[in-house]
């Protein structure tokens, strides 16, 4: 394949548009049709002079991309994949991966059986921040992971849920939309998480979902986390506010995630690394360094990779099956916060 690849987006809401913005300006890809039933994206489409299709069969029997990208709403995500498995297509899913953990598992079975790649759009994982961060953690900067402390807080306006009223309903609040990425980097970060317990309220502007939850998570290797999102809270610390990676949000000097490890802690997104001076005891001093790192768009990043895979350069990094434990985490945290017990997550997939 020497050509550029060519992508299909499917789902031309507001995700779907910023991956559309992103493969214009990547070298080595370009957008080979876009499909969604609206009349707005066909009309979208059409002032991009590029091929618009209504259903995803159509554009995979006429259009013939190299991949897709899948950025409709969840309830679609597993037919589509579906979809393009059967015609041996790889497809980058948006998060989260399916509306459940079973759903999903369905989808990267086949997948994986059809030896057809199938990635899960936690974009995060390609921001030179989590990189690094990786990388010092991996490296035993901070020692043996012990806790993280995570806050996903910010207030989403009404015209977000005016606009497309699916995000009122029941299964659509920041526990599944949001707090999906957060766990998936804490995974990443951290380690697996075997066990959780939750709590979460309704929606004060009473809405079918939560906006607010917290949980409590233990770790394989016997750390303990928390973290708590709310989509109805006015505040600076969120990945979204704090990392700077996407401009439709002002940022702030503030960090979202406190990493504590035996021999030392680490805040991000700043990067901030915390030691002892000389012997561990919280009576000595401590000094801190601050890792620099050169910044680039993780969407782009994303994109890059994606073409990688589809040309055979690449194994995926963030893989159907790691998409899949991910959402097996934050449908963990959804049933104990429906019946207030401690659910443990299921190896299975490990």
């Amino acid at each position: 394949m020497t050509n550029d690849v060519r992508l299909a987006v499917s789902g031309a809401g507001l995700i779907g548009k910023r991956h559309i913005s992103t493969i214009e300006k990547t070298k080595g890809v370009s957008v080979a049709a876009i499909i969604d039933p609206s009349e707005a994206a066909r009309a979208f489409a059409q002032s991009k002079g590029i091929p618009h299709f209504a259903n995803l069969i159509e554009a995979l029997t006429e259009a013939k991309p190299d991949g897709v990208i899948i950025a409709t709403p969840t309830t679609l995500h597993v037919d589509q994949g579906f979809c393009c498995i059967e015609h041996g297509i790889p497809a980058l899913v948006e998060k989260p991966l399916a509306v459940s953990a079973a759903e999903g598992e369905r989808l990267v079975n086949q997948a994986e059986e059809a030896g057809v790649p199938i990635l899960v759009g936690h974009h995060r994982r390609y921001n030179p921040l989590i990189e690094k961060a990786h990388s010092l953690i991996k490296s035993g900067a901070i020692g043996e992971v012990r806790s993280v402390q995570a806050t996903a807080w910010f207030y989403k306006p009404d015209d977000y849920f005016e606009v497309a009223p699916w995000r009122t309903q029941k299964g659509a609040g920041p526990i599944s939309v949001n707090l999906v990425h957060d766990i998936d980097l804490i995974r990443h970060l951290c380690g697996e998480i075997t066990a959780v317990q939750a709590m979460a309220t309704p929606a004060q502007r009473g809405f079918e979902n939560e906006d607010l939850a917290g949980a409590v998570f233990q770790f394989k290797e016997n750390g303990v986390g928390t973290i708590t999102v709310s989509d109805a809270i006015v505040a600076p610390w969120s990945w979204e506010h704090t990392s700077g990676e996407n401009d439709a949000y002002p940022q702030s000097e503030a960090s979202c995630y406190l990493i504590g490890g035996s021999h030392g802690s680490l805040s991000l997104p700043d990067l901030q690394l915390w030691q002892n001076d000389g012997e561990r005891s919280w009576l000595n001093p401590m000094r801190t360094s601050k890792a620099e790192v050169i910044p680039s768009d993780p969407l782009e990043n994303q994109i890059r990779h994606f073409v990688a895979v589809i040309r055979g350069h690449e194994e995926p990094r963030v893989s159907g099956r790691e998409g899949l434990r991910s959402l097996k985490v934050v449908e963990a945290i959804q049933n104990s916060a429906s019946n207030q017990q401690r659910i443990e997550i299921s190896e299975r997939s490990a």
